[in-house]
């Protein structure tokens, strides 16, 4: 792309929620051309995130689970110390996933929890799960974890698809989920911790 055509390319919000100004927004532009896809680490107290959470959950109703077996994190809840919550955004901006890391001594040493994995549904079969996943399983490689693991729902066959896909594993129901009918546990080995 040349910076001619930046021309043709549509100005970013007035107020984005983001932060982002006119130059920087340029620059994520220019960038774009190899990469169309943005994962970073954002408040999930924001209105596009919000309203990601809103649409996750109300995919969740539509499927017929009973509310005693509704795992799903609220924005208080993401906000906690030892949440992360990884965005993907395209070039513009817009957010096009979302999924959140746990970590704590509740786990187990080592081991992180996968949640809230979402993509809209006007991104997918375009790579968006897959590069979350990625990216979160990179960054707990890095923060020292050797296995991450999830919960998911019986009637999330294609959630249980992707996540076989990528390499994990059905296991034993573990922590809250111990007992639960509706709920599909699953782990992934990531190999040894790369700290630093």
């Amino acid at each position: 792309m040349s910076k001619t055509d930046l021309s043709t390319l549509p100005e970013p919000p007035e107020n984005p929620p983001w932060g982002v100004t006119n130059s920087s927004h340029a620059a994520r532009i220019l960038g774009a051309v190899n990469h169309p896809m943005s994962i970073e680490v954002e408040p999930a107290r924001q209105p596009d995130v919000e309203r990601m959470l809103a649409g996750s959950s109300a995919y969740v109703r539509t499927l017929g689970y009973p509310p005693e077996a509704n795992f799903l994190l609220d924005v208080e809840q993401l906000e906690q110390p030892g949440v992360r919550v990884y965005v993907a955004r395209d070039r513009f901006g817009t957010a096009l996933g979302i999924a959140a890391l746990i970590e704590g001594p509740a786990l187990g040493e080592g081991i992180g929890e996968l949640k809230r994995m979402f993509v809209a549904e006007r991104a997918r079969s375009r790579g968006v799960a897959g590069r979350l996943l990625h990216t979160i399983e990179t960054e707990a490689l890095s923060r020292g974890l050797h296995q991450l693991v999830l919960e998911t729902g019986t009637l999330h066959l294609a959630a249980q698809a992707l996540y076989a896909k990528h390499g994990y594993r059905r296991i034993e129901p573990f922590g809250q989920y111990v007992g639960e009918p509706y709920s599909v546990c699953m782990a992934k080995d990531l190999g040894e911790p790369r700290l630093g």
